[in-house]
């Protein structure tokens, strides 16, 4: 890494657990010197033991290494919670970073806005305590095992340093072979999911229309195509595991058979009993890569989640321009506003200007297509502009602070989101309930009496998604939710598309009340009912604005317009003979 090269922050915040890495390093030491415990105990009891033939002796030597074995099992215990405690940390320290950062991918509409955010983070919380790991951190001890084989002979030492290399060679072949097929078959996987749930979320629609069977198809494919990646990958981890295993065993028959010609060529240092010493050395050296290799699968994917980490928490900087500002008097200013789609490079609007004072309702009108639902978005500071800048108070919308913003804007995006609970929550936001604000919004939009009428009344759950309601009920709702806490700056995307004549009339009161009480409100419709309450208007065609001002003359210039268009002179061709 250049040195001035910032570090991420997931690495960062890895590096913060160093003293559990320390730790875990440190028992990880003492249970592995244990390992030798059993090759003490027979080379005493062989010794020591049957030359003295003392009872006594056995009897405390076999109480030692019963004593060794269990502190080795203790000591790998406390090592394994140690990190685990670690991957909590971890968790702690990152969770609602990695969650807003989703989040807020996913509101810009920035790669990386999915659920599989959080399983990616939680894979990576349990790599620390992953076998794979504990492995890795293994890797050291494999020093101490060759030294200890270089003071018992040179002989033995080389030969597990060519074992060594050997080993490593096998591993590195592994990552070469197994990390594309596996990433590719990560890809699969996750596409696949996703139009699983694509399917699960518009079930109605392929029921309806009998699509079941061609979406069922076209998922098998995705799913057969992972599959089929996944097989690849596992069988040459397979491959390379048994390789790997093959050499540990080598390597230790091998030294037990170096150590008796040493010893044979009185060669061998420290007698007989290093014949066995060395082959359970040797094959401890590899334990660590050979346990590695077996793992490889879940250290490459936890690197690919690593890698997707990293790049959404870079793709959504933590230290965000948000402002702690007073509350808003919803003077709007929007400065020659350019803007498209995050991550898009077409242009959607180009150069809206206009301003509105508190109490304005301002009518957004323009065929399918202009960009009404895109300036929505800037409104409410979702989306960021290209070019210019939506004020509130002569303060960027996109620089406030949302948590604090968010109790006095009102918002109905096109589509309206309901989540699984109340009808109370909903309405409220899923904040602190306050029945009086609750019951006043939905009076506001006409529900009070739907809702009263429902057995559980307030308390009635709407569903995942509100899927227990119906249309006209699920926007008035949302409307609901908007007009809760009486906000002071409202923005309502076709917030009448589903609403029947009496809900466009207690939306048309809503509107004129939350003016009355000094609301700045928009509202972007296609139904000409809504103008009656608006006191401006804004017309777009293709992104342009094509007019501005108040609700009567901008009605007024388009119909002039309109009927000039009509009594234009139709050019006349040639009259045949």
């Amino acid at each position: 890494m250049k040195s001035n090269q910032v570090p991420s922050e997931l690495r960062t915040a890895v590096a913060g657990l160093r003293p559990y890495f320390v730790r875990s390093a440190w028992f990880s030491l003492f249970a592995s010197l244990l390992v030798l415990a059993p090759s003490g105990y027979m080379l005493e009891v062989y010794g020591r033991v049957v030359n003295s033939r003392s009872h006594a002796t056995l009897f405390w030597l076999t109480v030692l290494v019963l004593g060794a074995f269990l502190l080795m099992e203790v000591l790998e215990w406390s090592r394994s919670e140690i990190m685990r405690s670690a991957a909590e940390a971890l968790d702690k320290k990152m969770h609602m970073r990695v969650f807003n950062a989703m989040f807020e991918a996913n509101v810009r509409q920035v790669p990386g806005g999915q659920m599989q955010t959080l399983a990616d983070f939680k894979r990576v919380c349990e790599f620390l305590y992953s076998p794979a790991l504990l492995a890795i951190m293994e890797a050291p001890i494999a020093l101490v095992m060759m030294v200890l084989l270089f003071l018992i002979s040179p002989v033995l030492g080389w030969t597990a340093v060519v074992f060594g290399l050997l080993q490593v060679g096998i591993t590195w072949m592994n990552e070469q072979r197994t990390k594309p097929p596996l990433m590719a078959a990560n890809r699969e996987s996750m596409e696949a999911q996703r139009y699983a749930d694509d399917t699960l979320n518009n079930a109605e629609v392929l029921e309806a229309m009998g699509m079941l069977k061609n979406t069922r198809r076209r998922w098998i494919a995705k799913q057969r195509q992972f599959l089929q990646l996944h097989a690849v990958a596992s069988d040459s981890a397979g491959g390379f595991q048994a390789l790997s295993k093959l050499v540990q065993n080598i390597l230790s028959s091998l030294l037990l058979g170096l150590a008796c010609w040493l010893l044979l060529q009185d060669q061998l240092h420290l007698g007989g009993g290093m014949m066995v010493v060395s082959s359970i050395l040797g094959g401890r050296m590899l334990a660590p890569l050979v346990q590695v290799v077996g793992q490889w699968r879940s250290v490459v994917n936890v690197r690919d989640s690593w890698n997707r980490l990293n790049a959404l928490l870079a793709a959504v900087p933590a230290d965000s321009r948000a402002m702690t500002l007073p509350a808003p008097q919803a003077r709007v200013q929007v400065e020659q506003l350019t803007a498209g789609a995050p991550g898009s490079a077409a242009t959607i609007l180009r150069g809206i200007a206009f301003a509105l004072q508190p109490g304005d309702v301002l009518a957004v009108v323009g065929p399918s297509a202009s960009g009404k639902t895109t300036l929505a978005r800037l409104l409410v500071g979702l989306w960021p502009a290209t070019m210019g800048k939506v004020r509130l108070d002569g303060a960027d919308v996109q620089t406030w602070n949302k948590r604090e913003l968010g109790p006095h804007v009102g918002y109905l995006p096109q589509d309206v989101a309901l989540f699984d609970g109340t009808m109370a929550e909903n309405i409220a936001r899923f904040g602190k309930m306050d029945m009086a604000k609750v019951e006043a919004a939905a009076r506001a939009v006409g529900l009070h009496a739907l809702i009263c009428s429902l057995p559980q009344g307030y308390d009635t759950l709407v569903g995942p998604g509100g899927i227990r309601l119906s249309g006209g009920q699920h926007q008035r709702v949302g409307l609901a939710r908007a007009f809760y806490g009486e906000p002071v700056y409202v923005v309502l995307d076709e917030p009448n598309s589903s609403l029947d004549e009496e809900g466009d009339a207690a939306l048309s009161q809503a509107i004129r009340q939350a003016s009355a009480r000094g609301a700045t409100v928009i509202v972007i419709t296609h139904r000409a009912s809504v103008l009656s309450v608006a006191t401006k208007m804004l017309l777009l065609r293709d992104g342009l604005q094509q007019a501005f001002g108040p609700r009567d003359e901008v009605l007024a210039a388009l119909t002039k317009a309109a009927r000039q268009a009509t009594q234009m002179p139709v050019p006349m061709g040639p009259v045949a003979a």
